[in-house]
């Protein structure tokens, strides 16, 4: 082995390159942190093939003063921190004093500066360290160019200039969603790209992700203590396949952290189809001492004191939000039409108040003057079979050749009445608008027993009568069975074997496992004795449930998983229960079916993620008919 020596600052700081310099985004995301950190109004960006050919960052902040100019090119030479007590609580963007001088080893680098108060600029060059004067307004120009000239091994594992311009596209929004208040532009090869005004947050928003993403997300704004939480989260119909679409901030800081990624997946999963992504822009916003970012070197990833209270505050944030259904919001802008009156034969001849009333305090199966389709649920013990529950009094689906003809659709058609019971009538007299009690309307007719067409102010309502009214029964069913759960207990517990890491995640949750329903005690030096469980999970494998559980207790501070299975048995049991296709239903049960659908939460989508309901307004069926054109 060759001898001990020291490195020369040269390498020491190729070196840290490695680490801190990945790729051009990775100059360009330093260098905008120190723009922003020098409390710049207005920042602008050029790049060139890339960023590999060169990146110029010029903003109008405090500037640095001539003396400082060396010494902002060393390492672990900052501003930005002095002490201990500093380091822990970082309020700025960059704090380790690394970045200027890695990238001035790999790259061309000058830096210019006229700080506040000076006569005139001055201008230093990043590889001989001398100062001359330099013309300059005010504030700071970076201007990085050949990255990795003097690396060409590092240079060969840069990818396409396409490539390497779409990752510093997605480094300068992340900085331009962080900071609404700064004014940016990105100019790319001498085309500008982006041109963002200071703005709010939601015309941020709306420049870099799009007016269909902000017409098709909810505001948010929630706190709790020194906690807050604001921003946009898409609703579930604006779900992608991937996840771009993902901003979350902590203290204006981008950040991957499994933690908060975890709550927001678990706020949204009930609503979201299949393998699709929600899209958000969220800003969380807490005392700096709450949080470390001084845990990875490209700072985007942080570790929470008080991670558990972290999680929970984000997961119960986002789920109130996004628990408020679509039909509760229909009638926003609606225009006011001239008041009217209901006529006698209608089913919306009630007072809407009353009539709202009435349909939230009945039996969620039972709509009114409907025949018993379902039974009243009646929860005394969570561990009774499902038809228990849903009751057995159901009906059957009507032949084929009872349903409406295809001719027979173009107009509406009445549906026979129970026995007993006049036919409603198909053309009721609507009123010209709805009002808050009925965002969703009044039923007009059905359309081959599958979906409900209605009318509000804004137009035609259709909704998919089978998968509302499982959305329906499955909060309902949530809501019974939210507190402690029932617990069984086994006739003989089960004992496995599990890893040292779960033994401690068992006696360090032994609180959560038993709020959860769960009796567990250690066996032996590395067994777990279960002796009950929740009633719900009673036929579940217990051994690899509980495996599951520890192993996700381990990771996050709160589990879902006893929750998540719990919930899949009752969306099977609302599945089943709820009405099914080709059923006819009168008009007193569709509007009961609407109204409930006002009163539930998430009822814009049923338990697989699908959509319950559409709206299309008097302006789409004018444009599509060509009228006043």
């Amino acid at each position: 082995m060759p001898s001990i020596h020291l490195l020369s600052d040269l390498l020491i700081n190729q070196i840290a390159a490695g680490e801190v310099v990945e790729r051009p985004a990775s100059v360009l995301k330093e260098v905008l942190e120190n723009a922003v950190d020098a409390g710049s109004r207005a920042i602008d960006v050029q790049l060139e093939q890339g960023g590999v050919r060169r990146i110029r960052v010029a903003d109008d902040g405090c500037g640095i003063a001539k003396d400082e100019l060396a010494l902002a090119l060393e390492r672990h030479a900052t501003s930005k921190i002095a002490n201990l007590d500093d380091l822990e609580r970082v309020g700025t963007m960059g704090f380790r004093g690394e970045a200027l001088a890695a990238i001035a080893a790999v790259a061309r680098t000058t830096l210019t500066s006229r700080a506040e108060g000076s006569a005139h600029a001055w201008r230093i060059d990043g590889a001989e360290r001398s100062v001359a004067p330099a013309a300059l307004g005010a504030g700071t120009v970076v201007d990085v160019a050949d990255l990795y000239y003097n690396t060409p091994a590092r240079r060969k594992f840069l990818k396409s200039e396409g490539t390497e311009y779409a990752h510093c596209d997605e480094m300068f929004r992340r900085v331009a969603l962080a900071r609404p208040d700064i004014g940016l532009q990105l100019a790319h090869n001498g085309r500008v790209v982006h041109r963002l005004p200071a703005a709010d947050h939601a015309r941020r928003v709306a420049a870099l992700m799009g007016d269909d993403f902000l017409a098709q997300a909810r505001a948010l704004d929630a706190d709790a203590g020194p906690l807050r939480l604001s921003g946009f989260a898409s609703l579930p119909a604006y779900s992608r396949a991937s996840r771009d679409a993902q901003y979350f901030f902590v203290n204006g800081r981008f950040v991957r952290d499994k933690l908060l990624t975890h709550a927001v997946r678990q706020a949204y999963t009930d609503i979201l189809h299949g393998n699709r992504h929600p899209a958000y822009v969220l800003f969380l916003e807490l005392d700096p001492a709450g949080v470390d970012v001084n845990v990875h070197p490209a700072k985007i990833e942080v570790r929470f004191r008080e991670s558990r209270a972290i999680h929970q505050f984000v997961f119960h944030a986002l789920s109130r939000t996004l628990a408020e259904s679509g039909a509760g919001l229909a009638m926003r802008d609606a225009p006011i039409a001239a008041s009217t009156t209901y006529s006698a034969a209608s089913p919306a001849a009630a007072e809407p108040d009353d009539r709202a009333a009435a349909a939230r305090a009945q039996p969620f199966g039972a709509y009114r003057d409907a025949p018993p389709v379902q039974g009243r649920l009646a929860m005394e013990s969570a561990s009774r079979s499902y038809f228990d529950f849903v009751g057995t009094a159901r009906e059957s689906a009507p032949p084929p050749s009872a349903q409406p003809s295809a001719t027979e659709g173009f107009r509406p058609t009445a549906f026979p009445a129970p026995a007993g019971r006049s036919a409603a009538p198909t053309a009721p007299h609507l009123p010209q608008h709805a009002d808050d009690s009925a965002p969703l309307g009044y039923a007009l007719a059905q359309l081959h027993g599958i979906y409900i067409l209605a009318q509000n102010a804004k137009g035609l309502v259709l909704i998919d009568m089978h998968a509302a009214h499982e959305r329906i029964l499955y909060e309902k069913l949530k809501t019974v069975l939210d507190g402690r759960p029932s617990v069984q207990r086994l006739l003989i517990p089960a004992v496995f074997s599990v890893s040292a890491k779960d033994m401690a995640a068992a006696e360090e949750c032994a609180e959560v496992l038993t709020g959860m329903g769960f009796d567990v005690a250690p066996a032996g030096p590395q067994e777990l004795a279960v002796r009950s469980v929740p009633a719900l999970l009673a036929s579940a494998p217990v051994a690899e449930l509980m495996r599951k559980l520890l192993e996700e207790l381990r990771e996050f501070p709160a589990s879902e998983v006893v929750t998540a299975r719990r919930n899949e048995l009752l969306a099977t049991m609302a599945c089943h229960g709820a009405v099914r296709a080709h059923r006819s239903l009168t008009l007193p049960e569709m509007n009961a079916l609407l109204r409930d659908m006002e009163a539930t939460e998430r009822a814009d989508q049923c338990n697989h993620g699908r959509p319950t309901w559409t709206q299309l307004t008097m302006s789409e069926l004018d444009r599509f008919f060509m009228r006043g054109q």
